[in-house]
């Protein structure tokens, strides 16, 4: 469930709404000043919660009538194509809500402008046990200003009987059997049909790539100073990307200038041996309404992709997080139905509906012969894309994917096209 950034906010209006109107200043959507007296509570989320664990929010919202008897919890489900929009345009004005979901990598550009409330991290349960990858979007300057809410890590996805029929005995704990069982897959699988994918890699499939830079010990971008700067051509990320590159090389067949946004309609077509992705994408990838094939329900295992370092690949930390507009009037009300949402019984929940919790603690109940057991194995070593004010505006422009089809495609060196992205960066990554 990796979110990402619809469009980069309407920081200058919101600036001057703040300051205009303060950080107490009260919004109609909020029910009146007085914390303790009814009013309404307007609670964004995604429309993930809606449709898979429905339960969760009711539960939480009994349990929160019940502490605050006459306070009306109104949830309204946003969609992630339009929640930054719809956002950008309440926070210019009065009429906020009090608590909005954001995806783990949206969060940079609201906490740098201060558009969200600082919050006591001892509030919240676990929170010294919060994910790194989570926690880190979370904080600036020594402040917390969000909750991590849950998270999603990619794994390997395999199709269990073409490893039988390749003599592939299970899932690869390490980086040579992962090599191996591809070279099998190839041989067999790969010499009966040219259009076969042993490893599912798309060029431009960004977090997949970057994963390997992350194992090789490089960055994106690191900071230096007060300034960000863009890290890609550094010794170590040139080697993360060549060995990227060596994988699509040796491996994929198909497209190379195409992402991966339809890769469970990809995988259903049946001639994909292994993918990087998402656990819920295996699902997906039988399901007749993601374009996959239902015929191929059941024939899918995971396991917790091993990197070229010896580790697990360190996978690109998706997820939520929770916030409270700072023009809230209903803070300390927002700040309760949040450390309900997000404590140790609303993370058991989670972890039914087979997600991942927010906390390094409750990872150890994730069951490990399960679907999501190497998710939860791989999300210790969870990153997320720099926390750097303008990196909203590296996304919008797209610098990562046109480096990676270069690279792909063989348009240009890993060297070369590291060093233009680097360049593309630095143009743009320290805009507030």
């Amino acid at each position: 469930m990796a979110k990402r950034m619809s469009r980069r906010p309407v920081v200058l209006a919101l600036l001057l709404s703040l300051a205009a109107a303060g950080c107490g200043s009260g919004g109609a959507g909020s029910g009146g000043a007085d914390p303790g007296k009814g009013g309404k509570l307007t609670v964004w989320l995604a429309v993930d919660a809606k449709e898979s664990w429905p339960e969760l929010v009711d539960d939480v919202n009994k349990r929160f009538a019940a502490a605050h008897p006459g306070v009306e919890v109104a949830v309204q489900y946003q969609q992630w194509t339009t929640k930054n929009q719809k956002l950008d345009a309440v926070l210019a004005g009065n009429n906020v809500p009090d608590v909005v979901e954001m995806g783990n990598s949206e969060t940079t550009n609201y906490i740098v402008n201060r558009a969200f409330a600082p919050l006591e991290p001892t509030a919240f349960e676990q929170s010294d046990r919060w994910l790194p990858a989570l926690a880190d979007a979370c904080r600036d300057g020594g402040r917390t200003y969000c909750v991590p809410y849950y998270a999603g890590a990619r794994v390997g996805v395999y199709r269990t009987d073409y490893f039988t029929r390749a003599g592939v005995a299970g899932p690869p704990r390490s980086y040579p059997e992962l090599i191996a069982a591809l070279d099998r897959l190839k041989a067999t699988l790969g010499a009966k049909d040219p259009n076969f994918s042993a490893l599912y890699l798309p060029g431009r499939y960004w977090s997949a790539a970057m994963a390997f830079v992350k194992d090789a010990g490089g960055e994106m971008a690191v900071k230096d100073g007060d300034r960000w700067k863009g890290a890609l051509s550094s010794p170590r990320s040139v080697a993360g990307l060549t060995t990227w590159k060596g994988l699509i090389d040796a491996y994929y067949v198909g497209d190379r200038a195409k992402d991966n946004g339809d890769q469970p309609a990809v995988i259903g077509q049946g001639r994909v041996g292994v993918f990087y992705g998402n656990t819920w994408e295996a699902e997906a990838a039988a399901d007749a309404r993601s374009g996959g094939d239902p015929k191929l329900k059941g024939k899918f295992g995971t396991f917790a992709f091993p990197g070229p370092s010896g580790q697990v690949l360190p996978p690109f930390l998706g997820g939520s997080t929770l916030a409270v507009p700072a023009k809230s009037d209903r803070k300390e009300l927002a700040t309760a139905w949040i450390k309900l949402f997000t404590d140790r019984r609303s993370q058991e929940a989670l972890i039914k509906a087979n997600t991942l919790p927010n906390n390094t603690a409750q990872l150890a109940d994730v069951a490990a012969g399960g679907i999501n057991g190497p998710a939860a194995q791989a999300a210790a070593r969870g990153w997320v894309t720099p926390l750097a004010p303008g990196w909203t505006s590296v996304e919008k422009s797209n610098v990562l994917p046109e480096m990676l089809e270069r690279i792909a495609t063989g348009k240009a060196s890993v060297a070369d096209a590291a060093k233009e992205a680097d360049r593309r960066i630095d143009e743009v990554i320290n805009e507030r």
